[in-house]
């Protein structure tokens, strides 16, 4: 849909766009402008909270912040204008926006204080807490005399009459991205059609100082919901559920009394698994990428289900139909401050095992830096879910929606194990598989459940059985 229009040749509206597949509505979390800043195109001005996912939102044009329609923390609707730009700053004296809308605005800015909490870091189920390197600097206005304000704005974007031939082609969230990581677009060498620099080379410019990048202090957001202490003598505390956490509700009780679930466990001695991780680790092959046992799991998990093809499928309620999916999106369960998300590894079915360990590591450092985007939690088919991280043996993991299958992960200890006629210490871990017993049978589900621990014990089946 349309998010911007013209109210007059000076004054454009941008509109909160639908950021998700078909969302209604969106809050803002937070305004990284006010009026008076000078915006650029392609510039991020708040970040928004869907039922899905945080996202920051880029303007599409230059100009003048004239009005924020919308304070922190206000949920709005797909469509809704929250934010006026002047065009034409030098064209006059601007009319005065509302003086409500500006004092509803302005209002949480000055009661945010400097202790506002800073720090928001989300955390992988399966590995630890670690600080986001996305660094934010604060927008300042910029005073720019006369008619020459458009002019300027415009030559910094490239629109303007005068372009060095020099300039660097790039799109402006790439543009943006090269800025947030100090990196000189000049310098870098595109690979996208017609010479047009993409993220990807962006990222391949900035890989050979990650130091410098992890060392940048973070700024966080600020908080997503106002807890009202309830009760005599703050006993209680009420917390409104909106955003992620309103959605997973929503999920996880449509599931649970939608599809019947059935889970079905199994112990087994890794011990195998745990060395073959450690050899990896030293693999020139695997150089560069993140080797744990979680990674040899999902492989496991992969070759069960090429094995087994009828679990990966989904019940199509409306027109009575079971939906066979000849590819696998395999979803990683993530735990963040704002709740469970589940993004998912596109086509993992025809990765090797260093591209899904790339994807894997892709998909950890997005989610420990909040920028998991909704496209990168859609569509997925089946789900890993790695409770173990918690010291907890395992659990009966409700199916993520639309999925007929989730496998859960518990903690992997060293017990005594009956190893070929004695009694031995060994590295030993529980699964536990919940599937959708509409479309899968007890039968499937226990020959899934059982060719992953079989590979786990036998990590050669990977091969034999790939």
């Amino acid at each position: 849909m349309t998010t911007m229009t013209e109210t007059s040749a000076r004054f454009r509206e941008f509109k909160m766009p639908d950021v998700g597949e078909g969302l209604t509505e969106a809050e803002i979390l937070k305004w990284f402008v006010q009026p008076g800043d000078a915006v650029t195109d392609g510039q991020v001005v708040c970040e928004v909270e869907t039922a899905k996912a945080a996202v920051e939102l880029p303007i599409p044009f230059d100009g003048v912040v004239h009005e924020l329609r919308f304070p922190e923390g206000t949920t709005v609707d797909v469509g809704e204008v929250i934010i006026a730009v002047d065009v034409a700053p030098g064209s006059g004296d601007a009319p005065a926006a509302p003086e409500a809308a500006a004092e509803t605005v302005q209002q949480p800015v000055a009661e945010a204080g400097p202790e506002a909490p800073k720090g928001r870091q989300p955390v992988l189920v399966g590995y630890g807490v670690a600080e986001t390197s996305t660094k934010r600097r604060a927008r300042k206005g910029v005073e720019i005399p006369g008619p020459a304000a458009a002019a300027i704005q415009a030559e910094m974007n490239g629109h303007g009459a005068k372009v060095p031939e020099s300039r660097p082609l790039a799109k402006p969230p790439v543009r943006k991205l090269a800025k947030d990581l100090g990196i000189d677009l000049a310098t870098v060498t595109p690979t996208g059609e017609g010479g047009v620099i993409t993220r990807e080379d962006v990222h391949a410019a900035a890989a050979p100082a990650p130091a410098e990048v992890a060392a940048q202090p973070v700024e966080a957001p600020a908080p997503t919901a106002v807890a009202v202490p309830a009760g005599p003598a703050g006993r209680e505390t009420r917390i409104p559920v909106k955003g992620v956490r309103k959605a997973i509700a929503q999920a996880m009780v449509g599931s649970a009394f939608t599809a019947p679930h059935v889970t079905e466990f199994v112990t087994v001695d890794v011990t195998r698994t745990m060395k073959l991780v450690a050899e990896l680790k030293e693999d020139k092959d695997m150089a560069g990428v993140r080797v744990n046992p979680l990674l040899v799991i999902a492989k496991a998990l992969l070759v069960a289900i090429r094995r087994n093809p009828e679990i990966n499928a989904a019940w199509d309620e409306a027109g009575q139909e079971i939906v066979q999916k000849h590819y696998v999106n395999l979803g990683i369960a993530a735990a963040t401050p704002r709740g469970l998300i589940v993004p998912n590894i596109k086509d993992a079915h025809d990765k090797t095992l260093p591209q899904l360990g790339e994807a894997l590591g892709e998909l950890v450092a997005t989610a420990r830096e909040g920028r998991t985007s909704p496209a990168a939690m859609a569509g997925g088919t089946v789900t890993i879910t790695n409770v173990g991280v918690f010291g907890v043996d395992t659990g009966t993991p409700i199916l993520n929606p639309g999925e007929s299958a989730i496998l859960a992960v518990g903690a992997i200890k060293l017990q005594p194990w009956v190893h070929k006629g004695k009694v031995k210490p060994r590295q030993v871990t529980t699964l536990a598989l919940s599937f959708d017993h509409r479309l899968v049978d007890g039968e499937l589900g226990s020959k899934v459940l059982a060719d992953v621990a079989a590979i786990l014990e036998q990590p050669k089946r990977l091969i034999t059985w790939a």
